[in-house]
């Protein structure tokens, strides 16, 4: 028989908008399942830019009905409770993936509510900190690249190629059989390559612009927060490529601009498609491709790990761990 469920579960809240300060460990009531959600105990949950915009009063922050409010997007852990007894993923299945928040209570707890659609089995020879640095960034990386239609042969160039989503972008990019350009910094040249960059560009001492040209397309996880450089993407694209950007808010005329130039150009918001994520969970559990953890913190140091975020220049992925790796 299942454990019973506690009635309580420590959570990272914050009871107002502002800056990492702002959250605290609570204890607050364990979310509510409904419908086709399952509760999914949390053993880790990671760090995405959305979250810390959120969190400060920018991204979703409109959403939010109501305080104190938690935070997280993604997580992996264990099915506690079900919505019907021949369920897919029974009680005690290890599984990954990621919540609509603020639409619903974020996985920065001991708890989470999810719909059955947005979640998988976890890879099996992954730790859940380990898989819960992938369900967000993987799946924006995969969906970008679906929307620009890459194909072999392509030249592709990735902004910010070490980070969540860069380096998932640079792995699903060579797969498909492009030729793939990332830039980063010169500490991560060599993390990029073994993740299959073909080549690689020191944004600190070159412009990508002089020694780029004729790409396909441009996965585009900067725009014009630094330096224009989704503007100056729009200079190395061929007539009829394609920039896909992660929305940033900072480029409102990024349509207009590419179309002047004859150039394809698209924001991204990404799905939680539990049938994407079954995708991407094969190619991890076979070792096609690997996900990242720059940093764990547990979770009272959730402010921490938000701060790391916040200051840029992480390898991968952040993650806090809600509680230990359960036994085998």
């Amino acid at each position: 028989m299942p454990e019973p469920l506690p009635e309580t579960m420590r959570a990272l809240v914050v009871d107002r908008l502002g800056d990492a300060d702002e959250l605290r460990l609570a204890a607050v009531a364990m979310p509510l399942r409904i419908a086709d959600e399952v509760l999914v105990r949390v053993i880790a949950a990671s760090v995405n830019p959305i979250d810390v915009k959120t969190r400060s009063g920018r991204g979703s922050s409109a959403a939010i009905s109501s305080f104190p409010f938690i935070g997280g997007s993604d997580f992996s852990g264990v099915v506690a409770a079900v919505p019907y007894a021949q369920h897919p993923f029974p009680v005690g299945t290890p599984v990954f993936g990621m919540g609509r928040v603020p639409r619903v209570g974020g996985s920065f707890a001991e708890f989470v509510t999810v719909a059955s659609t947005a979640v998988a089995v976890k890879p099996a020879n992954l730790s859940h900190v380990e898989a819960a640095a992938a369900p967000v960034a993987a799946q924006t990386a995969w969906g970008m690249l679906q929307l620009a239609g890459i194909g072999a042969g392509d030249r592709v160039l990735v902004h910010a190629g070490a980070g969540g989503v860069g380096h998932f972008a640079v792995q699903f990019a060579r797969l498909a059989g492009a030729h793939v350009i990332a830039t980063a910094s010169a500490a991560n040249a060599a993390f990029l390559r073994e993740l299959g960059a073909h080549e690689t560009i020191d944004y600190a001492a070159q412009r990508f612009e002089d020694v780029v040209s004729d790409v396909d397309v441009v996965i585009d996880l900067i725009g014009n927060v630094h330096d224009d450089t989704g503007s100056r993407s729009l200079e190395v694209l061929r007539e009829g490529g394609c920039l896909v950007n992660a929305p940033t808010g900072s480029w409102p005329t990024m349509q207009t601009d590419a179309a002047a130039r004859g150039i394809r150009a698209t924001g991204y918001n990404v799905p939680a498609d539990g049938r994407m994520l079954a995708e991407i969970a094969a190619l991890l559990e076979s070792g096609a491709v690997r996900v990242h953890v720059d940093r764990e913190f547990p979770l009272e140091d959730g402010a921490d790990a938000q701060r790391a975020v916040e200051g840029g220049h992480v390898r991968g992925k952040v993650v806090v761990r809600a509680a230990e790796e359960p036994a085998l």
